[in-house]
């Protein structure tokens, strides 16, 4: 039955969930959580998306019908050089918020970071930063890192960031912390396959859209006297304004998300095994450090750094171990 009224009802368009959009403030996401985690370890890597290709696998997954059968997969191949500690950060807990205290630099960095930031001058002091630990006005330890991007010929400018520590106690995170101060982690001493993630990335950004692409609206009927491409009605009489959830134009894309729950089907040494496909990877080249297989897509356009960190929302049926890979697809995706 319709409305007595003769008025049609619709949902909305466009999820309310992703607003405002607009463009992100930088080219590298935030990881401001990080899962709670007993090993020591660092919580998370970065890494450079080089382009899309396809495995077959055993399908390990538990209660489906394809059950240790050879399946085809999309995956995600993501280039993952290895990464500096340069600083240890503590923080202390206020009643709503962390609070950084101090921190403690590595004696020897890389010309190349003075490309972001100004290196301090100053001798690290590792008794001071412990006698905090001590005395409990650091209660949580995170550490930066940067990149580097120049060991696979992608740009000289390194990226700086922070993670999270795994540790049951802080007297670990910080053992963790001075051991590895100022040397390279590689992916494989964080990250194994068969491990859930989340990807987090800044979008492809599309620049400014009008209201049927940004927010799937609806195309008026061909009779409509003025454009079609646009909203019908942006408010009523009352109130007399234009309530914020009206779709309208604006920018498109550039944002972040993150992609919860991928998995990490193999974790690969260029050494040991080289993917790149014949003619290279469209718009990025070949590979030529450590590099993770990702299965599925993830945000952001080739080239793009991609934040991977250990997935703080566990799935209930998944697969045990790590996925038995049978082929990768290293065919031409020039076109030819």
């Amino acid at each position: 039955m319709g409305s007595t009224s003769g008025h049609k009802h619709k949902p909305r368009s466009g999820s309310l969930a992703y607003t405002p959009r607009k463009r992100a403030k930088s080219s590298i996401s935030r990881n401001t959580t990080f899962r709670d985690s007993e090993k020591v370890n660092l919580l998370g890597f970065p890494g450079y998306k080089a382009g899309m290709t396809h495995v077959l696998k055993l399908d390990d997954r538990p209660n489906v019908i394809t059950k240790n059968k050879e399946i085809f997969v999309p995956v995600t191949v993501i280039e993952t050089p290895p990464i500096v500690i340069c600083a240890i950060r503590g923080y202390a807990k206020t009643f709503d918020v962390e609070n950084a205290v101090t921190e403690i630099w590595a004696p020897e960095l890389s010309k190349s970071l003075e490309r972001v930031i100004c290196l301090p001058k100053k001798k690290p002091d590792m008794a001071n930063f412990e006698q905090a630990v001590s005395d409990g006005r650091v209660t949580d330890i995170r550490v930066l890192v940067y990149t580097q991007p120049h060991l696979i010929k992608l740009k000289k400018k390194p990226e700086i960031m922070e993670y999270s520590v795994g540790g049951s106690s802080i007297e670990e995170q910080l053992e963790f912390c001075k051991s590895n101060l100022g040397k390279e982690i590689r992916i494989q001493d964080v990250f194994e396959g068969g491990t859930y993630i989340d990807v987090s990335a800044i979008t492809k950004g599309k620049g400014f859209q009008g209201p049927v692409k940004r927010w799937g609206v609806k195309i008026q009927d061909r009779k409509t006297n003025d454009a079609r491409r646009h909203v019908g009605c942006i408010g009523p009489w009352n109130p007399a304004r234009t309530m914020w959830t009206v779709a309208m134009a604006g920018q498109m894309g550039y944002h972040q998300r993150t992609e919860l729950n991928k998995r990490i089907l193999r974790v690969y040494s260029i050494d040991e095994k080289d993917v790149t496909p014949d003619g290279g990877f469209l718009k990025y080249g070949v590979l030529r450090s450590d590099y993770v297989l990702v299965r599925g897509s993830v945000p952001g356009p080739v080239k793009r750094m991609m934040r991977l960190r250990e997935s703080i929302r566990s799935q209930v049926h998944k697969p045990e171990g790590k996925p038995k890979i049978t082929y990768i697809s290293k065919s031409s995706s020039q076109g030819v």
